[in-house]
């Protein structure tokens, strides 16, 4: 959190719209939280309050990723593994090029253990009190039960919903489209006013 607050302040000086997808979506909802300042808006993508992880959804995040024969060869050893999903080509792509091959770019230890700090606790406060303009997507097929997606906006207070036909978790990829339908609409300026968004 304190690193995006960091690029606003230092880099950018002014305040923004805020667009978060899944953890980073848990972490916009915190900087928003904390400071209202610089955040004109907020965009959670398949993002909720957190504290619906366990030590079994870590294990098998931690499996799966540690499972990864890295180095990959190249890109044909790599889609072998991968598959040919919309993910699995955002993994690709975000490969690292070293001498001996294709490696991820992340450490499957430090991803777990950021993601204990999201499951620690529902951020409910911090939601139930934000006073910035929010919209709230899901992926038809995400990770959020209807039950849960109804109370995290209900209990939002300027929130707006929208639901992506066919998205996944990451509907920003598989349901690229509609994502960006919904943002443009979102963050479109409102007559005669300006808004800077990052």
């Amino acid at each position: 959190m304190a690193d995006v607050v960091f690029v606003i302040e230092s880099v950018l000086g002014r305040p923004v719209s805020l667009v978060g997808q899944s953890m980073g979506g848990h972490t916009a909802l915190l900087v928003a939280s904390a400071r209202p300042d610089l955040v004109e808006r907020l965009v959670l993508l398949e993002a909720g309050v957190g504290g619906d992880g366990d030590d079994r959804s870590r294990s098998d995040l931690h499996r799966f990723f540690t499972s990864w024969p890295a180095p990959f060869v190249d890109e044909t050893h790599a889609r072998a593994f991968l598959g040919d999903s919309s993910l699995a080509r955002a993994w690709m792509a975000d490969l690292e090029v070293r001498p001996d091959g294709l490696w991820p770019r992340f450490d499957p230890d430090v991803m777990v253990a950021t993601i204990a700090h999201v499951d620690a606790h529902p951020r409910w406060q911090e939601w139930c009190s934000l006073d910035v303009p929010s919209l709230a997507v899901f992926g038809a097929e995400g990770m959020f039960s209807a039950a849960v997606k109804d109370e995290f906006v209900s209990r939002g207070r300027h929130v707006q919903r929208v639901d992506l036909d066919g998205g996944s978790h990451d509907a920003h990829l598989d349901a690229f489209p509609q994502w960006i339908d919904a943002l443009k609409a979102f963050l479109a300026p409102a007559h005669g006013t300006e808004h800077h968004d990052s």
